[in-house]
């Protein structure tokens, strides 16, 4: 053989045991899951939604959250490729998580997964930073799509919000009003939301980390905006809102 070994296949029983994290060194490709932060105050939505991507062949949960504070501890501490991130959460909604991960340079792609009309949120979580937007009665066949989606850099958003978002692009930016509430910045949805469920300023003040003075200062630009009165129109009207809201998310 010239002083060389003739090489052949070793069988299993001569294969050497490697450790587990040696061998995903190794081979790459058995360790390409991609990671999953689900951010939701149901416990029962993050059980569905951790079941559904532990399935999957090329997901992984990596850790949940129940609020948008502990959200953005686990975004530092786990490095998560995804975040699907719910709209209401105590303390921080899910936009205002959106933009404070994206100005922390984070890594993260997020998917907002909301129960909210989209035709109000939708637009808002772009905005922020999030890469999709979907709601959770379109969830059950389309969920993985989206993860999929926006993972691949891409844009997720219903076809009926694509073709209004076009729309708007074709005039110009000169698109109808589609809800009330439009008007309002991000903050001042916040509030107004909060004064429909029957919150007073000091409470939202604690809720979203604020002063009594920067909350009055928002119900008057509501106010203004929504050309309401004086607070008990304003009350009255953000009280019918949130119920028409809380009645559209149930059909």
């Amino acid at each position: 053989m010239h002083g060389l070994a003739r090489l052949r296949k070793l069988t299993n029983d001569e294969r050497p045991n490697y450790p587990e994290e040696m061998t995903n060194m190794m081979n790459p490709t058995k360790n390409t899951k991609r990671r999953v932060l689900i951010v939701d105050d149901h416990p029962i939505m993050r059980v569905g939604l951790a079941s559904l991507i532990n399935g999957q062949p090329d997901l992984v949960v990596c850790g949940e959250a129940e609020n948008g504070h502990e959200a953005m501890k686990a975004v530092t501490a786990l490095k998560p490729d995804l975040a699907i991130v719910d709209i209401t959460l105590e303390g921080m909604d899910g936009i205002e998580l959106t933009k404070r991960i994206r100005r922390r340079g984070e890594q993260c792609t997020i998917l907002v997964l909301s129960m909210h009309d989209e035709i109000i949120y939708a637009e808002r979580a772009l905005r922020a930073g999030a890469r999709g937007y979907i709601m959770k009665q379109e969830a059950r066949g389309n969920m993985l799509k989206a993860i999929r989606k926006v993972l691949a850099g891409e844009i997720w958003v219903s076809d009926a919000m694509t073709n209004r978002i076009m729309s708007k692009i074709a005039v110009n930016g000169e698109m109808a009003v589609e809800s009330p509430v439009t008007p309002l910045s991000d903050r001042e949805l916040e509030v107004f939301t909060l004064i429909g469920r029957g919150r007073r300023s000091r409470d939202i003040a604690e809720t979203l980390s604020i002063s009594v003075r920067t909350v009055d200062a928002h119900r008057e630009h509501i106010k203004k905006k929504l050309n309401l009165e004086d607070a008990t129109a304003l009350i009255r009207y953000a009280v019918e809102w949130e119920n028409d809201e809380a009645g559209r998310t149930r059909r």
